[in-house]
C-alpha cells in the first residue's frame, strides 16, 4: 500500500490565505444596499483565486465564509452568522465558494494563462449567479411567497452583470501584476 504523505502548508501560504480572506471581508463592507447588496466581494474572490492560485484562493474564500458563519461581521452591511448564509441571499455567498472551485478546476485543467483565468472568472460568476438565484427563489418562496425566475433575475442578477464584469476586468489586470510581484503562481 502506498504511503499517504501529509500536505504541508507553509506559514507564508497561511498568511496569504488569511490576508485575502480579510481582503474579501473589506470588499464586502464596501456596499450599496439593495435586495442583493452591491459589493466588491466578487472582485475579492476573483483577486484571491487569481493571485493565490486555485488551492490557496479557494481556501481564502472558505476561511471568509467560515468567519462569517461563526458570526464575525465579514459579510455585506457588517453582518455575520449562519442566518446570513441561510437567508435569501445566502446562496450568493455560498456561490462564491463554487466560483473559486470552478476557477481552481479550470486552472488545473487548462493552465494558468490569462485567457483561462478570464474564462474561469466568467464561468465561476455564472455558477454563482445560478446557485444564488435558485437559492433565492427557494428561500423567498418559503419565507415570503412565490417569485418567478425573471423577477428573481431582475432583482438579483441583471443589475449586477455590468458591475461584475468591470470588477472582473480590474481583477484580471491586478492579478497579472500582483502574481508577478508576489511570485505565487
Amino acid at each position: 500500500m502506498a504511503e499517504v504523505k501529509p500536505v504541508k502548508m507553509r506559514t507564508l501560504d497561511m498568511a496569504y490565505i488569511a490576508l485575502f480572506a480579510v481582503l474579501i471581508a473589506v470588499c464586502a463592507w464596501i456596499s450599496i444596499p439593495a435586495t442583493v447588496p452591491f459589493t466588491l466581494q466578487t472582485f475579492g474572490i476573483f483577486l484571491a483565486v487569481g493571485v493565490l492560485g486555485g488551492k490557496r484562493g479557494t481556501l481564502a474564500v472558505l476561511v471568509y465564509l467560515l468567519l462569517g458563519a461563526v458570526g464575525i461581521p465579514v459579510f455585506a452591511g457588517f453582518s455575520g452568522g449562519v442566518g446570513c448564509l441561510l437567508g435569501s441571499t445566502g446562496g450568493y455567498l455560498v456561490g462564491f465558494l463554487f466560483t473559486a472551485l470552478v476557477m481552481w478546476a479550470m486552472e488545473r485543467l487548462m493552465g494558468k494563462k490569462l485567457w483561462v483565468l478570464a474564462l474561469s472568472m466568467l464561468l465561476g460568476l455564472v455558477v454563482c449567479y445560478a446557485f444564488g438565484t435558485v437559492w433565492f427563489i427557494l428561500v423567498y418562496a418559503r419565507t415570503t411567497g412565490e417569485i418567478g425566475l425573471l423577477t428573481a433575475l431582475g432583482w438579483c442578477v441583471f443589475p449586477y452583470i455590468l458591475p461584475d464584469l468591470i470588477k472582473m476586468a480590474l481583477a484580471l489586470v491586478l492579478c497579472r501584476r500582483l502574481a508577478g510581484v508576489l511570485k505565487l503562481r
